[in-house]
């Protein structure tokens, strides 16, 4: 393994070994079913919130209105394209409607954006990547409740209420505040010299506590997630074709059409850069959720999950570096 390898693996491996560590408080009794809800609900409406807000407040790389416009555009179009691809992929995998088909799709066609790619781009990129991440992720978020739910509930309307949620309307607060300027008054403490005074004293403050919250999200929100992983483990039998076909779609060719989207459009740095791990990550669990609520098949969002997860920690470092050095970055 070379050093750039060695340096990605570096910086992925805290995550899988966060959700080991949940996975085993789980086996052992220290965290159990019931803290799951409230544990969520705290991360959800207020962590998170607080990470995004500390991350765009101040950053170059969404100050610009085009910039955002790529980030929210990218996240939405690709991600609709990689459901049209995991829905060929099951069709000549021979899933049909009943079978999972439709969850097939979801599950294969989105990949995991939120507490396992933010601190993996976090780590390998500067902070306005983590920024450009959140705006992507606006455009994802839309993308899933759209389109996505349409395909996997058969219906044609929209329920655009989902999407008034902590973070989608942190990411929209966080480029308000950026783009008018205000976000000036919420600067962080210097780390030598003077301090500010007066309202940007108090700004500075807010500033801290609200990194003090945000710092919180990741290992909570990972721990949780490896514990709910473990009870999903054994839960349907595993099936050779929903395993093999979910890995090859989601860790193979998916990938190579966010690379290339990355490689060839004109899209900013930051943008690209946070491409790179998107084409990296296992699958989302959100259509595991969405699967329960819509008739789908869980047992195959189940499946394809875990086995992403499993597999993408040996692709991961390897996408990470070839996507580097394909894109120049």
């Amino acid at each position: 393994m070379d050093e750039a390898s060695k340096a990605v693996l570096a910086a992925v491996l805290p995550v899988y070994l966060l959700i080991l560590a949940g996975a085993a408080l789980r086996r052992i009794g220290i965290l159990k079913q019931d803290q799951d809800q409230p544990v969520f609900h705290l991360v959800f409406s207020v962590l998170y919130p607080c990470l995004i807000l500390d991350k765009i407040l101040g950053s170059e790389s969404v100050r610009h209105v085009s910039s955002v416009g790529w980030g929210i555009g990218m996240g939405f179009g690709l991600t609709v394209l990689g459901f049209a691809g995991a829905w060929l992929a099951a069709g000549l995998l021979r899933f049909h409607k009943g079978t999972g088909q439709r969850t097939f799709t979801l599950t294969a066609g989105v990949q995991n954006f939120g507490y396992t790619a933010i601190p993996v781009v976090s780590q390998i990129w500067p902070a306005g990547a983590v920024a450009m991440l959140f705006v992507h992720n606006l455009g994802v978020e839309l993308a899933i409740w759209s389109v996505g739910v349409m395909i996997l509930s058969g219906e044609k309307t929209v329920q655009w209420k989902r999407l008034v949620n902590g973070p989608v309307v942190s990411v929209i607060l966080g480029l308000l505040l950026v783009a008018t300027g205000v976000d000036k008054f919420l600067t962080p403490l210097p780390e030598s010299g003077p301090g500010p005074e007066g309202l940007m004293w108090f700004g500075a403050m807010v500033r801290k506590s609200m990194s003090w919250l945000g710092a919180g999200t990741f290992p909570v929100a990972i721990l949780i997630t490896g514990a709910v992983m473990w009870d999903m483990v054994g839960a349907e039998r595993p099936s050779f074709r929903v395993v093999a076909g979910g890995c090859v779609v989601r860790l193979a060719v998916l990938p190579m059409m966010l690379l290339a989207a990355a490689k060839f459009l004109p899209a900013p740095e930051s943008l690209k850069q946070v491409l790179i791990v998107q084409a990296a990550m296992p699958s989302a669990m959100t259509p595991i959720m969405l699967a329960k609520v819509y008739g789908g098949r869980p047992g195959v969002a189940v499946q394809i999950v875990i086995a992403t997860t499993v597999v993408s920690l040996f692709t991961l470092p390897f996408v990470i570096v070839w996507g580097r050095q394909w894109l120049g970055l």
